[in-house]
């Protein structure tokens, strides 16, 4: 089975013409999670990683595990007002306005090698964020993996752009 066999699309959610891609049936089967977790790290076999930053809320859940995997630390990108300490933000883009994510300000060193993790890529601005998050404290992306890219809506170029490679186990078109 390939990645994309666990992924349960969801017709007209959460609005009409959108297929949802739910990461949830990936992350119950066993197989398939792992599966996932071995194909995050594939490409970063051998280099230095010192953390791993992903994104709220399900990249949390596959962040986690690559975390565990290599054995270093884990940095939530949370929503605004969600972390309790103090913190460093970034503002971004949405579809339908703007959002702004957090990180602690003292959860990346200068000098961190970063992988940032999702579950999904759709217009990467929460993704680029995150991005400027590592940065600003210092720490170096070495890279941005997602189990699932939807690439017609150019979030993989964007982040792209941002001299980050990116790694993606699965594509699907649309939105």
């Amino acid at each position: 089975m390939k990645i994309q066999d666990f992924i349960r699309a969801i017709p007209d959610f959460p609005e009409e013409g959108v297929i949802f891609r739910d990461v949830t049936t990936l992350f119950n089967d066993a197989r398939g999670f792992r599966m996932a977790v071995d194909g995050l790290l594939l490409p970063y076999a051998g280099q230095r990683i010192d953390k791993v930053a992903a994104l709220e809320a399900r990249g949390f859940i596959i962040g986690g595990a690559v975390a565990h995997q290599l054995s270093v630390g884990f940095v939530p990108v949370r929503k605004k007002g969600k972390l309790p300490w103090k913190t460093v933000a970034e503002e971004y883009t949405l579809e339908y306005g703007q959002a702004i994510v957090e990180i602690h300000e003292d959860a990346i060193k200068p000098g961190d090698q970063v992988l940032i993790v999702d579950d999904l890529i759709a217009t990467g601005g929460t993704c680029e964020a995150g991005v400027k998050l590592v940065r600003q404290l210092g720490g170096h992306v070495i890279g941005c993996a997602f189990i699932v890219n939807l690439p017609d809506l150019g979030g993989l170029d964007k982040i792209e752009a941002l001299d980050c490679p990116t790694h993606c186990l699965c594509e699907f078109s649309g939105h």
